[in-house]
């Protein structure tokens, strides 16, 4: 039984302190930015977002994410797992399409990119399609007082390619986009 008891204390003292403490050591040394958050700031040093953590942006002046089902609330990570045929989904999703096509009279539904109407899988994702942006620069254009052809630039600018150049769908960090958006004149 001593023997036991002496094997749990050990293993939880490695496992339970020297792994985690290394292991954050270790991301603090070689990538201490993103070991922080990958927190981004703005101008005046104070923190906006992050570069993981998707934001819902209300005002019609900004780009917006994908759908969330938990409001991009971190601590609540996941979705509701709906299958196709739920009628809840099918609800939402017929909604907040009325709502896309409504606030971008410009577009026809058949062009709206599926990854403005879908959850990521942990309804955190900060990313969107090129073609969710594209989408989106009439709007934006009209609303600032901008140039279509000003707005598609930013958007070129701020997209990233593949990881590697063969991992993942190129992407655009909505929060990045839309502070450079603020800073157009």
């Amino acid at each position: 039984m001593l023997k036991n008891l002496r094997l749990v204390i050990v293993l939880l003292l490695i496992c339970g302190v020297a792994y985690p403490v290394l292991m954050t050591g270790l991301a603090q040394l070689t990538m201490s930015a993103k070991a922080e958050g990958s927190l981004i700031k703005n101008e005046s040093g104070e923190i906006i977002g992050s570069e993981m953590i998707g934001q819902s942006f209300k005002d019609s002046r900004y780009f917006q994410g994908r759908v969330s089902s938990i409001e991009y609330d971190a601590a609540n990570s996941g979705t509701l797992n709906y299958s196709p045929s739920n009628e809840e989904l099918f609800d939402r999703t017929k909604k907040d399409i009325s709502k896309f096509l409504e606030e971008n009279p410009t577009v026809d539904k058949a062009d709206i990119p599926s990854d403005l109407m879908t959850n990521s899988g942990s309804g955190l994702d900060p990313n969107i399609s090129p073609d969710g942006a594209k989408v989106q620069v009439s709007r934006i254009a009209h609303e600032r007082g901008l140039s279509e052809k000003k707005v598609y630039l930013l958007v070129e600018k701020h997209t990233s390619s593949r990881s590697l150049g063969i991992f993942g769908e190129p992407r655009i960090n909505v929060l990045e986009l839309n502070m450079a958006l603020d800073k157009l004149k």
